[in-house]
């Protein structure tokens, strides 16, 4: 199996629909196989996020009829963000929309600034959230038309829901992500189609893919039976002017971005991409935060992805 890539996006730096629909665009005409973007409400670090947030299911919806075959979805959609109930509505009807393309990428939220900013709660402790939202999103969405469902937990009541509206896959893939040594390899487990680090150390990645390995053993799960995903920036030139211009240009040092992502030359992101591979990694985010630069992303498509096998 190829290394799949994928195009990520964090528009909360400051991106328009616009400026996200034409990377999607570009992303689905380069043959990429999917278009992700963050959640998030509030710009990161010193940039001014103009002319501001958007919504990630919102634009993902508008995506969904303006592109035909690329995939979509978050990375990662917060958990304190929506009840899971109306998360189910909306992605269920984003998948209606785009005939069957959708991921869902959930977890805990990290970011308390941008809760306070706009009075969204941000309790301390979250991951009891995030599992009540996994059990009744999967839960609605697996429920037969006819049938209802119900849940008690915690954080979440939910009495007989006539479980609509049903997404057009029979199953929308689901993405958990996560750092914890435990829990999180645990919910993976249970409820993951695909497994994902986010901006890991490089020397982590391997072990980490053998934690989950055995999370799924221990859940009665079949070893590869979990896409392995890391999210990682890029930043690649065709020589070495253009890459230190890719650097500048989002505000990075070169020989951090070599050493933290997918950066350098054509050559050098090649030989890390297949690094990645030989430790077990099946799919690469590759986070584009110039999201004007469109021949970035063509330079991967033609230069990087062949070379991938």
């Amino acid at each position: 199996m190829t290394l799949d890539l994928r195009i990520f996006t964090e528009p909360q730096q400051g991106a328009s629909y616009d400026d996200q629909l034409a990377v999607a665009q570009a992303t689905e005409r380069l043959g990429f196989s999917a278009f992700f973007r963050s959640d998030h409400y509030l710009a990161m670090g010193d940039r001014d996020g103009l002319p501001g947030p958007t919504d990630s299911w919102v634009t993902l919806a508008g995506l969904a009829r303006e592109t035909s075959t690329v995939r979509l979805g978050t990375l990662v959609s917060s958990a304190t963000f929506r009840h899971p109930g109306v998360l189910a509505i909306q992605v269920a009807q984003v998948d209606q929309m785009s005939g069957g393309r959708v991921e869902l990428g959930l977890g805990t939220g990290w970011f308390a600034a941008e809760h306070a900013a706009y009075g969204i709660p941000f309790p301390d402790k979250r991951f009891g959230i995030l599992e009540e939202q996994l059990a009744v999103v999967t839960g609605l969405w697996g429920t037969p038309v006819g049938e209802t469902f119900s849940f008690s937990g915690e954080h979440y009541q939910i009495t007989d829901s006539p479980a609509l509206p049903k997404p057009a896959q029979s199953k929308i893939p689901v993405l958990v992500g996560g750092g914890g040594p435990r829990r999180t390899p645990a919910l993976a487990a249970r409820y993951g189609d695909e497994y994902n680090q986010s901006f890991p150390e490089i020397s982590e990645i391997g072990p980490r893919i053998k934690v989950i390995e055995k999370a799924l053993s221990d859940a009665g799960r079949e070893p590869g039976s979990i896409v392995q995903s890391v999210a990682l920036v890029a930043a690649i030139g065709k020589d070495e002017a253009e890459f230190t211009r890719r650097a500048a240009a989002i505000g990075r040092e070169p020989a951090e971005l070599r050493e933290h992502g997918i950066a350098g030359t054509v050559a050098e992101a090649v030989d890390r991409l297949k690094a990645l591979e030989a430790e077990g990694v099946q799919r690469v985010y590759l986070q584009v935060l110039d999201l004007a630069d469109l021949d970035h992303l063509d330079l991967v498509a033609r230069e990087v992805r062949p070379q991938l096998g």
